[in-house]
């Protein structure tokens, strides 16, 4: 287990956590004769039983590092977040829909906020149905509901697993860039995998070639040789085929940070996207705290849309988080508070700032819509500003 003197030590008993995970990485490694493939190890370090970032119990949403939280999320910054998406949603539930399906439910944050908006747009859903493994996140969300929209909890029911079929509205934020990915790294013109291996308490980067005819597509189609580093996305685009699969009818909505293929694997990137996320402190160092950090990529939008063409799916609609929130009426929305009111209007017109702003989350954050069956009225959230031709 690595650690940073630049920041913020862990209490023992998560420090404790984070050294039995080591163990268990360290197992792994060595069963797999030294060396792991890194979306081996960022499965471990995020999702192990008990002791992964995503399956253990530590805090991961919230304002800033003294509330033991390492990010903020959309939904946690402002109610006009969902109550905008509510509207795009609302427009699907209205073609005889009546379940909406949460993945990355989080603190429940978004689903209670979702909920009382539809109530209010006259469409609420008879069920809401949240897909989470982590029985710490299942209690926190449970809570949440609870406390904010307790007449409408009973609405609500957990997933351990996804069904077989689906009729309804899906929605994710923040979840495809949470899925484990795969380095590569070119060197000299050659591709090779990055992968860990041990390096006496901790662990160190380790490449192995990689055949031409394996190396993936979207890699080869990079020009040049110059050395450089990336990722792609098996995982996040096999998700997103599963939805496909199970989705008889209705729409899925996904918003992450991300970019088109064009611009994910421009060789100007030569150096990926992986980042981590430790006390509201961002950091490139993946082997840090493992279990209390997460660890993160920006999604490569056209493998998401390949992958739901593939299974089927229709591609309804792809924008940036500002043009669609603008689309669907945020600021309508806003404009509901009393701008002679600075107590309550200025917090809330900051926040909903930083999800329009391009030096925010505006343009980096990405939304995409993907429809089944459903007849083909344009999206509220992209009747403009549509960039579907870019993927």
């Amino acid at each position: 287990m690595q650690k940073s003197a630049s920041l913020p030590l862990p209490p023992a008993d998560a420090l404790a956590a984070s050294s039995a995970l080591s163990a268990r990485i360290d197992a792994a490694i060595d069963a797999n004769g030294g060396w792991l493939g890194f979306d081996r190890y960022m499965t471990l370090a995020l999702y192990e039983p008990g002791l992964g970032y995503y399956s253990g119990g530590a805090a991961k949403f919230g304002r800033d590092e003294r509330d033991g939280s390492d990010f903020i999320t959309a939904p946690e910054l402002t109610p006009f977040f969902a109550a905008t998406v509510a509207r795009q949603l609302a427009q699907w539930l209205a073609m005889g829909l009546d379940t909406v399906m949460e993945f990355g439910a989080g603190t429940g944050r978004l689903a209670a906020d979702l909920l009382l908006a539809l109530e209010r747009e006259g469409r609420l859903p008879a069920r809401y149905l949240i897909v989470e493994l982590s029985g710490e996140l299942r209690e926190r969300q449970q809570a949440t509901v609870a406390a904010r929209a307790p007449h409408l909890a009973g609405r609500v029911q957990w997933l351990d697993r996804l069904p077989d079929r689906f009729e309804g509205v899906i929605v994710g934020n923040e979840v495809l860039d949470a899925m484990p990915v795969r380095l590569y790294a070119r060197q000299d013109g050659v591709w090779h995998e990055r992968g860990v291996a041990r390096a006496g308490q901790g662990w160190r980067f380790a490449d192995r070639a990689v055949d031409a005819a394996q190396v993936p597509p979207s890699l080869q189609a990079i020009p040049g040789t110059h050395d450089l580093v990336t990722e792609t996305h098996a995982e996040a685009e096999g998700f997103v085929r599963s939805l496909g699969t199970m989705l008889s009818r209705g729409a899925v909505l996904l918003i992450d940070y991300g970019f088109p293929a064009a611009e994910y694997y421009h060789p100007q990137r030569a150096g990926g996207t992986l980042m981590c996320h430790y006390r509201h402190h961002a950091h490139p160092d993946p082997f840090l705290y493992p279990g209390l950090q997460d660890i993160t990529a920006h999604v490569d939008f056209t493998g998401v849309a390949d992958a739901a063409t593939e299974a089927g799916l229709d591609l309804a609609g792809f924008t940036s988080q500002a043009r669609f929130l603008m689309n669907a009426g945020i600021t309508e929305l806003l404009m509901t508070l009393d701008p002679n009111d600075p107590r309550s209007f200025l917090p809330a017109s900051n926040a909903v700032q930083k999800l329009l702003s391009e030096a925010e989350m505006g343009e980096l954050f990405k939304v995409i819509a993907l429809t089944r069956a459903l007849d083909d009225a344009v999206p509220i959230g992209f009747a403009r500003g549509d960039r579907s031709h870019t993927l």
